[in-house]
């Protein structure tokens, strides 16, 4: 497994955000967690990846116990994000978004990083291009030395892929990547999603209120509701489910 979730939970306070949580993931799956609002998806995402600190259970990435490891170093390690609320550094180009996630893997050391040696000069270039081929990837060669506010919401979202792209992630954690987004943008966001797995061969985790997209490009769904998972399966297993129903729209009084 890429990422093993076991029996994680997440306390605030008397609020139970997550309850026993668990999930197996590997290289080139596409999975997806849906709930209402405040079901604790978001929650999980920021478990996962060092945010928060899980109250028990384990998190294992390729094997390797990660349920205490600072943020960076679960980077490092393989897992890659974005966020529901789009995080993206106003002051800087598209271009050099996406090197800022590149700053940490380069191989020049700290006085390195403080002259001008001809070997970070060529680190600098080496990361340059390497930025400038996940900004081809999602489509953004076109605006790399635009500002990200400058973007459309569509291409914001796009931006922000291409930076956790450049993390080099085993597995890649999507927060809500087409909130916001018309009908053609979803279509478009859903297109990439699928041929940025079949290209680098990760596993994709996403959060989504968009049914449509995570029922169309899942292999499997995991459904939360009040931080508990009420149900998990493949798309139509999940459609098909009274109690995933009853979740969303309400069961009918008697």
């Amino acid at each position: 497994m890429i990422l093993e979730v076991k029996n994680i939970s997440k306390n605030f306070g008397g609020v139970k955000a997550i309850q026993d949580f668990s999930l197996q993931i590997d290289s080139g799956q596409i999975y997806g967690i849906i709930g209402p609002n405040g079901a604790g998806k978001t929650t999980i995402f920021n478990t996962i990846s060092g945010i928060y600190t899980a109250d028990s259970g384990t998190v294992l990435l390729e094997g390797k116990d990660i349920t205490r490891m600072e943020q960076h170093r679960i980077t490092r390690a393989g897992m890659g994000r974005t966020f529901q609320n789009i995080r993206l550094f106003r002051g800087l180009t598209v271009l050099e978004n996406v090197m800022c996630a590149f700053d940490p893997t380069s191989k020049y050391s700290m006085v390195g990083g403080l002259l001008p040696t001809p070997k970070r000069f060529a680190e600098e270039r080496r990361g340059r291009e390497i930025c400038k081929h996940f900004l081809e990837v999602v489509g953004l060669s076109a605006y790399s030395n635009e500002r990200p506010e400058n973007l459309s919401y569509g291409l914001q979202r796009k931006l922000e892929i291409a930076r956790a792209l450049t993390c080099a992630p085993k597995i890649l954690l999507l927060d809500e990547p087409a909130a916001g987004l018309n009908p053609t943008e979803v279509t478009e966001l859903t297109q990439l999603i699928v041929e940025i797995g079949k290209q680098f061969g990760f596993a994709i985790l996403l959060i989504e209120h968009r049914l449509e997209l995570i029922m169309t490009i899942s292999e499997k769904i995991y459904v939360l509701n009040f931080g508990k998972t009420i149900a998990s399966g493949t798309p139509e297993e999940v459609r098909e489910n009274q109690v995933v129903l009853d979740a969303y729209l309400g069961s009918e009084e008697k």
